[in-house]
């Protein structure tokens, strides 16, 4: 691990103030018997976490948030947003965003694309504060134990398209919808508009490695726009089918152009209601 959580609890202390410690002390955690969960969570690096978030959430991006009363307190349920701005920066920030305003507060378990726990460091980093590979038992272990599942169905193709399909929904995944119909899981679509124009992607190189590409954006660094994250009212697969079903391609099929639609009527609302990039 990149250092023992005592130091996470007190960088996270004096750094974050009593609102994060709050935040931490109130989860929800299972520890598997040695400190962490069995996928590697701490209390204390969601703590530090947050504190990171903090500069970026309130003051840069100045994160503004819809209907979060739809996102469940309790049980099973997978958040299915839209993906994009050339770096991660959006899994971070709606992570931030879900911590802060559920209640009891729930760390959201993001799902991370193939390459990402093969990254030095930070893979470690991510896995503490909640991050998980997104092979299918992680996910349906963690839906079975009641979590709260992030997925961003568009994957590397939705952060890594041109500046030119900016909102346009990539090829739109289905796992989540088998996942959530075969473990009785609500869906909560998620629209996320800023993002998009935060570091225009010129071109890309591709790596051999493990991470696919190279971006090279229009930026050095994510400009200072401003964040909306619009939830959406859950979509109850976990009432309208019976787990058998997820083994039917045409149901899930469908299930998966609902969350799709859901997820860009959010979009276009949110880009609709926000007064410009930057406010």
């Amino acid at each position: 691990m990149p250092f023992p959580p005592f130091v996470a609890r007190a960088l996270s202390s004096t750094l974050g103030g009593p609102h994060v410690r709050d935040r931490a002390a109130r989860l929800d955690f299972s520890d598997a018997g040695h400190g962490y969960d069995g996928f590697g969570l701490h209390p204390d690096f969601v703590a530090l976490g947050d504190t990171i978030a903090i500069p970026l959430y309130e003051r840069y991006f100045r994160v503004l948030s819809y209907g979060s009363e739809h996102i469940p307190s309790t049980g099973p349920a997978v958040l299915a947003a839209n993906h994009s701005g050339t770096i991660p920066i959006d899994g971070a920030m709606l992570w931030t965003d879900v911590l802060r305003h559920s209640n009891p507060p729930r760390v959201p378990r993001a799902v991370a694309d193939y390459f990402v726990p093969s990254l030095p460091f930070v893979s470690t980093l991510f896995a503490r504060c909640g991050v998980v590979g997104g092979s299918r038992g992680n996910t349906s272990a963690l839906l079975e134990g009641g979590e709260l599942l992030m997925i961003f169905p568009e994957g590397v193709p939705g952060i890594g398209k041109p500046f030119s399909k900016r909102y346009q929904l990539q090829d739109w995944r289905q796992g989540h919808c088998e996942l959530a119909i075969r473990h009785r899981a609500p869906v909560v679509p998620v629209g996320i508009v800023g993002a998009e124009e935060q570091m225009p992607q010129l071109f890309r190189i591709p790596l051999p490695g493990p991470m696919p590409y190279l971006p090279i954006p229009a930026t050095l660094i994510p400009l200072p726009v401003r964040y909306h994250i619009h939830y959406g009212a859950p979509i109850r697969l976990d009432l309208e089918h019976e787990p058998e079903e997820a083994d039917d391609p045409e149901v899930v099929r469908r299930a998966a152009l609902r969350v799709k639609a859901a997820v860009q009527d959010l979009i276009d609302r949110g880009r609709r209601e926000r007064k410009g990039v930057f406010a």
